[in-house]
């Protein structure tokens, strides 16, 4: 039986008309029977709709938020279609919905239900749009709500996999359709036991073609994007970049975990548990070799500049004279869990531990009030951290030259360090 493979198109690939005609170019010579096309939310909707939640949440009107977001949907459907096109109407039901599903009260505490239930809107109107497109071109696909086949946790926002009975499903679901048609679906998005849509992480969608392609052992998994392929650094921030031919599972992993933007971080597991390759091609130049990730990629020495924006630094003191044990280090990493947050960066000394963090709304307050009544606790938020893989054969401080840097640390393998172009003072909570 020929095996299944697996295209994803993020945002950038489908963000306008122009870009959703180049898409079905790039699929009319590679489209056929046991593909899956997965799309993500088009240009910066996502983007959009937290903007419309945090209004929501701040009983602040979001009627011309939501028109504007309406309204870009809306012309792309009349440059595409005609004007008696049935997506018009499934186009204006699934904004209804949305619009009904803003109704709902949003507060702290339900917050990251409520994000998911109107963010997933997104993925489902661009890949209503998308498919009805490409079938008006002759390329004819099934469109499948994700949420059927990929079962989830109801951790939502970062919900985690029911593989068992994703695979189930994908099975059921997927395979007969793929032996006549290929099939389109969202990335991102799933449904918990309840029936509540739930998501997958920020930029998730890579991680959807990996889930699908586990669950169908399936040849390969694509991923375009508008670079050439993975490349040793964001050329938008780093000058001179070198385009990786090749990575290790091992090494487009440790990538990820740090914070490299090509690929989500759960991407590559699930792939290297099957030896499923995967590639990563630009959308811009699709004849491209790009960047294959497979188990047999000999080890790369290039150096590689990750840097991540938006982050806080916080520093918890105990305030007892009494060094920091595990104990101390379990308590803060519960409430850090708890919360779903991530640690990018720590660091240890006799009386402190510090953490690096995404900044995320309302996640700072709430770990705070957690902890302060045991520790001292400082801060700083509008931080870069910086990191550098196979850092030794440049220099570091290359990099630092008109940053105050707070935090640093190198190993081996890794160089890490906290900048800020401007000083401000650190916030403290003292108890």
């Amino acid at each position: 039986m020929t095996k299944t493979i697996i295209f994803k198109f993020g945002g950038a690939s489908v963000k306008d008309a122009k870009s959703i005609k180049n898409l079905t170019e790039i699929l009319r010579n590679r489209l056929r029977k046991r593909t899956v096309l997965v799309i993500s939310a088009m240009g910066k909707t996502t983007n959009a709709l937290e903007d419309l939640i945090r209004l929501r949440m701040e009983e602040l009107n979001y009627s011309k938020e939501y028109t504007i977001l309406k309204e870009f949907h809306v012309a792309l459907c009349q440059e595409l279609f005609p004007t008696d096109h049935p997506v018009h109407a499934r186009i204006e039901n699934l904004f209804t919905q949305l619009y009904h599903q803003l109704q709902y009260s949003i507060e702290p505490r339900n917050y990251d239900e409520a994000y998911d239930q109107i963010v997933s809107f997104g993925e489902l109107i661009s890949t209503r749009i998308i498919a009805e497109y490409l079938c008006s071109q002759g390329l004819v696909v099934v469109w499948q709500d994700a949420r059927e086949v990929i079962q989830t946790s109801s951790d939502f926002r970062f919900a985690q996999i029911n593989w068992e009975a994703t695979k189930r499903k994908s099975l059921r679901i997927l395979n007969p359709l793929l032996e006549q048609y290929p099939v389109l679906t969202q990335g991102f998005i799933g449904r918990d036991r309840k029936g509540k849509t739930t998501t997958l992480g920020r930029e998730g969608s890579d991680f959807t073609a990996a889930i699908l392609a586990a669950c169908l052992q399936a040849g390969s998994v694509t991923i375009w994007k508008d670079v050439p392929g993975v490349l040793n650094a964001d050329p938008k921030i780093f000058p001179l970049t070198q385009k990786f031919d090749e990575l290790g599972y091992k090494e487009a992993a440790e990538m990820t975990y740090f914070g490299a933007s090509v690929i989500h971080p759960k991407t590559i597991r699930p792939l290297a548990n099957h030896s499923i390759p995967l590639y990563v091609k630009s959308f811009l130049d699709p004849d491209a070799s790009g960047t294959k990730i497979h188990q047999k990629a000999g080890h790369q020495e290039v150096p590689s500049l990750i840097l991540k924006r938006n982050q806080i630094l916080i520093t918890f003191k105990v305030t007892d004279f009494a060094f920091i044990g595990e104990a101390h280090i379990h308590q803060i990493y519960e409430e850090i869990k708890n919360l779903k947050l991530r640690v990018n960066m720590l660091q240890l000394s006799a009386i402190s531990v510090s953490v690096v963090i995404d900044n995320e709304l309302f996640k700072l307050e709430k770990l705070l009030s957690g902890l302060k009544k045991d520790f001292e606790i400082r801060f700083n938020q509008d931080l870069e951290l910086l990191t550098i893989l196979n850092h030794k054969s440049l220099d570091p401080s290359d990099y630092l030259q008109g940053y105050e840097v707070l935090l640093e640390q190198s190993t081996r393998n890794t160089f890490q360090a906290v900048r800020r172009k401007s000083s401000s003072p650190s916030k403290s909570l003292v108890t």
